[in-house]
Order: C-alpha cells, then structure tokens, then sequence
C-alpha cells in the first residue's frame, strides 16, 4: 500500500511537508503533525520519536518557576485533538500510545472538597487558585479516545484505558480500566498470560 492510496494526493502533500518540518525543526521527533500549539516551550521535555497527529495542544505553566514541568517519553504516539496541561508535573512513560481528543491535566480551576470560599460558585472559575496533583502515566499504556485523565492520578506501566472513561484515581500496572469513574474490570495474569475479569 503506498502512501498515495492511503492518504488521497492532498493528505499526500501534507504528509510529506510535515515529515520535512519535523525533520527541520524537531529532528528528535519521528513525525509531527501540523497545526501543534504549544505553550510554556521551556518547561516540556519531549523524548525520542514522538508522533502526534494534528491538532496537539501543550500547555506547560508551571507554579514554581523554572521547572521542567511535562515530560514525554521516547516512542510515544499521540493521536489527532489531544490536550495536555501542566502546572507542577505530568509524566508519560515510554512507548505510550494516546488515542484522539484526549484531555489529561494536573490541576483544577478551584478545589471542590470541604470548605473552600474562593473556589465557590460565585467566583469566576478564571479567578479561583489553581489547585494541581502531579499526574503519571507508566510506559506502554494504552489510553483510548475521548479519555480525561484529572490531577493526582498515576497509571501504571502497560495499563488500557477503555474509550471515553474518566480517570479520577490510579489505575494499576498491567490493567485495563473503563468507565465514569474508570475502574479496574481485567488484570493480567502472568501465570496463564491472559487479561481475567475483575
């Protein structure tokens, strides 16, 4: 299958002009999908042969100043409309692959447990702290489309997220987790090398 039957002569085009940007300006990159913005440029780490398809948004502003905030590990695949923001850490582990439109962040616009006046709904959400959990997600994870990973969440290494789910707590290595909240239905087995139901 050549390149021309599977993108159609104008995917074609940019296709190859993206390869050649990526080349120029991101040699580390494997392939980098135009348009891409990026915020915060300084404080994101990005690994060796990242792919990510269009629309990929990077928001790095850290709350302490001067720290490497997102970092993306080696062989990682993100697909098209994925968004990640940082204001104190998100980790993605190595060969990792993210589906489309994908939201994963470390903070919130206000706290919404216990007593808290300036997160009340009579403050505008802009104007709220910001409140924010590191969040980690382990290497050869597969999170599927339409995901949103929320602060203070860790995924372990070799993890699937089911298409859609939210994830509001860890979710451990070596599982596969679905739903709103997302929680864990299979687990391999290393005895029998199989994923068994919860």
């Amino acid at each position: 299958m050549t390149i021309l039957s599977t993108y159609g002569l104008l995917g074609s085009i940019r296709l190859v002009k993206d390869l050649a940007l990526t080349k120029a300006l991101h040699p580390k990159s494997r392939l980098i999908r135009r348009p891409v913005y990026i915020r915060g440029r300084k404080f994101i780490k990005l690994g060796k042969g990242l792919t990510c398809g269009p629309g990929l948004r990077l928001d790095a502003f850290p709350i302490e100043p001067n720290k490497v905030i997102l970092s993306i590990g080696d062989s990682v695949q993100v697909n098209d409309y994925v968004h990640i923001a940082a204001a104190v850490h998100v980790s993605i582990g190595e060969n990792t692959l993210i589906a489309s439109r994908v939201f994963i962040s470390d903070h919130n616009h206000g706290r919404f447990d216990g007593n808290a006046l300036k997160d009340g709904p009579d403050t505008p959400p802009v104007q709220r702290p910001l409140h924010a959990k590191p969040v980690r997600i382990g290497k050869n994870v597969w999170i599927g489309e339409s995901v949103c990973v929320l602060p203070g969440v860790t995924i372990g290494d070799g993890a699937v997220i089911g298409a859609g789910s939210v994830v509001t707590r860890d979710i451990p290595a070596r599982c596969v987790a679905a739903g709103n909240p997302a929680r864990v239905i299979r687990k391999w087995d290393t005895n029998t090398h199989e994923w068994k139901r919860v």
